[in-house]
């Protein structure tokens, strides 16, 4: 697909905003033109005679697509909660063009059959691009190692048992030697099982004490954060920790970059926005995620670590469930809440519009940073780069709908907040998949919805 994006407000690589056009050619970014001028190969009939689309961006932000490396499709086997059709369309219209997806399905992706599955089924009915990871164990059970060779032959981009931590430190780290050999990421779900209350839901802080509840302590996580440093600096392995919640786990994260080892983080928005003391009552679960939110002190240092560079991206932890399952109360309802569709609004809200953060910092953290992490060619709107980008109006601002979601989850605990920055457009390898105005498009001038 060709397309000419006009009069938009341009991420430029390195930092810069520039006001001008941007170019796709054969779906990758084929440069971009400074200033009011339109060039003569993008004036709107010329083009359209030429099949090329062209795009009136009217001074909105044009930005590379946001890159999400750690979310729930939770296809196969839990498609009531979300199906790989119904979140990727949540995740386009939140300005994701590329996700990642866990492995804890039903059957869990631990097989080289469930890998070319979701491949399959993204490719049928996905919206933007999906990378599954496969699971570290068979099962996620922990007890036996799943094939890591074949499952990287199939197409899976790392191994973790995100869901529940790998409890043995000799399984993790015969994981870690086996994922170092192949060159893949092991990406860790961390939370030593031996410390968690029964039924606890929420941290062990202000919020818990307050209700006589069970609270999840900040050691479940940082324990495993340590014996796993150790193990990545004896195996050599790229170790990831997924959603950073605590102070101590961000202290042995600049430990582990102080010497220079192979060690990547991620944080989520509402780790980053939210804290124990927000949750209104203990039955309101869909303030219930794991790891919890955690008190303001902690959110404070994993703010700080995102800033320093000791963690090193965010990440939504994307997880819908069925509204009946969230209505079952604080101990038996699953932990998770929906994220694709309000992560750049909260975040450009809480932090650029406030002044602590700049524009720039923030789209870096949610493009160009994850996919370097991993090795990605995406995040850049750079010549020659896949033509992946979203549009997003800046001054528009908006109250949090969960009726609106494209998403089969609705649990989010931002309901009838009202935030700025809505995406208005996604394209996908020069393809426009979704506008504000058309929804899910198959065909950008026509309007015609994928099916």
């Amino acid at each position: 697909m060709n397309a000419w994006i006009l009069n938009a407000k341009i991420a430029r690589p390195g930092g810069a905003f520039s006001f001008g056009h941007l170019q796709v050619a054969d779906g990758k970014v084929a440069g971009w033109h400074e200033g009011p001028d339109v060039p003569e190969t993008a004036r709107s009939e010329e083009a359209r005679s030429a099949g090329t689309v062209v795009i009136d961006a009217a001074g909105r932000l044009l930005a590379p697509g946001f890159v999400d490396m750690h979310v729930h499709l939770r296809e196969p086997g839990f498609e009531h909660k979300e199906d790989i059709a119904s979140g990727t369309a949540s995740a386009a219209k939140g300005g994701f063009t590329t996700v990642a997806c866990m492995p804890n399905t039903k059957p869990a992706a631990d097989s080289p059959e469930i890998i070319r599955h979701i491949l399959r089924r993204a490719a049928e009915a996905g919206h933007v691009r999906v990378l599954p990871y496969a699971a570290i164990t068979k099962g996620q059970a922990g007890e036996e190692l799943a094939d890591f060779a074949a499952l990287k032959e199939a197409g899976a981009i790392g191994f973790s048992d995100d869901g529940r931590g790998v409890q043995s430190a000799g399984m993790m780290k015969r994981a870690m030697e086996l994922a170092a050999s192949l060159d893949l990421p092991i990406v860790a779900h961390c939370e030593d099982e031996t410390l968690l209350p029964k039924g606890a839901a929420y941290t062990a802080g202000k919020f818990a004490r307050r209700h006589g509840l069970p609270g999840i302590p900040n050691e479940a996580e940082a324990v495993h954060v340590a014996r796993d440093i150790l193990l990545a600096e004896a195996t050599g392995v790229h170790y990831h920790v997924c959603h950073v919640s605590t102070e101590q786990t961000v202290r042995l994260l600049r430990l582990a970059k102080s010497l220079g080892l192979r060690v990547t983080a991620e944080v989520c928005p509402h780790h980053l926005t939210l804290a124990d003391e927000d949750i209104p009552a203990p039955d309101a679960t869909n303030w219930k995620m794991n790891p919890p939110l955690r008190s303001p002190r902690d959110v404070s240092a994993c703010v700080e670590a995102l800033e320093d560079g000791t963690i090193d991206f965010i990440a939504t932890d994307h997880a819908p469930h069925a509204e009946e399952e969230k209505a079952l109360g604080p101990e038996r309802a699953p932990f998770g809440i929906h994220g694709f569709e309000t992560a750049f609004p909260l975040l450009y809200t809480e932090f650029v519009r406030s002044g602590r953060w700049t524009l720039d910092f923030l789209l870096r953290k949610m493009t160009a940073d994850p996919a370097r992490a991993f090795g990605l060619p995406y995040g850049t709107l750079e010549p020659g780069a896949p033509a992946d980008l979203t549009l997003i109006d800046l001054e528009r601002e908006r109250e949090v709908n969960p009726a609106a979601f494209l998403s089969k989850g609705r649990n989010t605990p931002l309901a009838g907040r009202r935030l700025y920055g809505w995406p208005t457009l996604t394209m996908v390898g020069g393809r426009v998949v979704w506008t504000e105005e058309n929804g899910l498009c198959r065909d950008f001038q026509t309007g015609a919805i994928k099916e």
